[in-house]
């Protein structure tokens, strides 16, 4: 799938119209439903391998990959098995049973990790995950994320030292024209 394709594939699938509050607290007239595109073979076997070009061209160093739960796990999971690198899952908090992790998978101090992630708005999430990362001594300064809807979360993850990459902006997606879909 070729990346025209794969910007139609996602407006298609994900893009609802509407009244949303996001995660940010922002309200927006449109929403990008990333299980929508998450869930769909197709789609998800073209973002595992547009991810991981990214990953290989703008963190090319990366030990390890790491997707924040959960909307992100199954992007990092495709992405990981299109590299060969392994990936981490980051929890919202430590589980509270078990092993009590807040990192799932194997790591070890000092290694590059590139996080990966779904719709990015103010960063928020993502930046919580590059601090837990960075809490289990993990270098993290790059991150990829599918779309970013190009509402502070490039600058907000700029404070934190953590470049954010997007495969498609949000505007990339709105101006298909709606004759182009389905």
């Amino acid at each position: 799938m070729n990346r025209d394709e794969l910007a139609r594939g996602l407006r298609e699938a994900a893009y609802l119209e509407g009244d949303f509050v996001l995660r940010s607290g922002r309200r927006s007239k449109y929403y990008l439903d990333k299980y929508r595109f998450e869930t769909q073979p197709d789609l998800l076997r073209a973002l595992g391998v547009a991810l991981a070009n990214a990953v290989r061209e703008h963190e090319p160093e990366a030990d390890r990959l790491a997707g924040p739960e959960l909307g992100a796990v199954a992007l990092a999971a495709a992405a990981s098995l299109e590299s060969g690198l392994p990936f981490l899952i980051v929890r919202k908090a430590a589980k509270d049973y078990g092993t009590a992790n807040r990192l799932e998978g194997v790591s070890s101090a000092g290694e590059c990790v590139c996080l990966v992630e779904d719709v990015v708005t103010s960063g928020g999430a993502a930046i919580e995950a590059v601090l837990a990362l960075r809490e289990a001594g993990l270098r993290v300064s790059n991150a990829i994320c599918v779309v970013d809807r190009e509402e502070g979360g490039v600058d907000e993850l700029a404070r934190h030292a953590v470049r954010l990459r997007s495969l498609f902006l949000a505007s990339d997606l709105l101006e298909i024209p709606a004759n182009r879909l389905g």
